[in-house]
């Protein structure tokens, strides 16, 4: 796949992204991305992004050793500075089961070219295109996970609250927007919107 132009996932990439909505999608995409080179990692990445909701850079840099001492490590965000406490506590079988065999200081999702280097952003960004034509969708970039990680957890506790606290915006009606919220409302009022028949 060619390289992809920096600009185009760091600024304003994910105002055209959208999350997965449906489950039965986010099986589908765990389905293609196990057929991946790099199968294990794919698919350990993307539930790794849909269950934390972090951002791809702070998902690369995750060493083993960090998820294999506990399941509730403490990260700081590269983009805020802020300290995060992770639970991983969903996710542990299918981490334990990945890391077999690794060592601690080893990046949890190695890069396909360096060895004992992590992907990078644009390997993810790369990753989720080519998921994207899978699924004959043209809004999958970096910002997929942590968006359907958003949106699912908003439909599932209506706490609109504690997700702008994870994902550190400044209101609601930011996260709102960022998980695509606010169009499924504004769609779901025109539905039953009738002026005139």
């Amino acid at each position: 796949m060619k390289s992809v132009d920096k600009r185009t996932f760091n600024k304003g990439e994910h105002l055209n992204v959208q999350p997965i909505r449906k489950q039965a999608d986010i099986e589908i995409a765990k389905f293609l991305l196990a057929k991946n080179k790099k199968g294990p990692r794919d698919v350990l990445l993307f539930l790794f992004g849909i269950n934390t909701g972090l951002r791809a850079s702070d998902i690369v840099v995750r060493k083993v050793g960090e998820v294999r001492q506990t399941k509730h490590p403490i990260i700081t965000e590269q983009k805020t500075g802020k300290k995060r406490t992770l639970n991983l506590t969903n996710l542990a079988d299918e981490i334990d089961t990945y890391i077999q065999g690794m060592r601690d200081d080893e990046y949890l999702f190695q890069s396909n070219k360096f060895s004992n280097y992590h992907l990078t952003v644009n390997g993810v960004y790369q990753i989720m295109q080519k998921l994207g034509k899978q699924m004959n969708r043209s809004d999958f970039g970096t910002h997929t996970m942590r968006k359907t990680f958003g949106y699912h957890y908003y439909k599932q506790t209506h706490d609109i609250a504690t997700l702008m606290t994870i994902f550190n915006h400044s209101s609601q009606k930011i996260t709102k927007r960022y998980i695509g919220i606010t169009d499924d409302e504004i769609n779901e009022s025109l539905d039953k919107f009738k002026l005139g028949l």
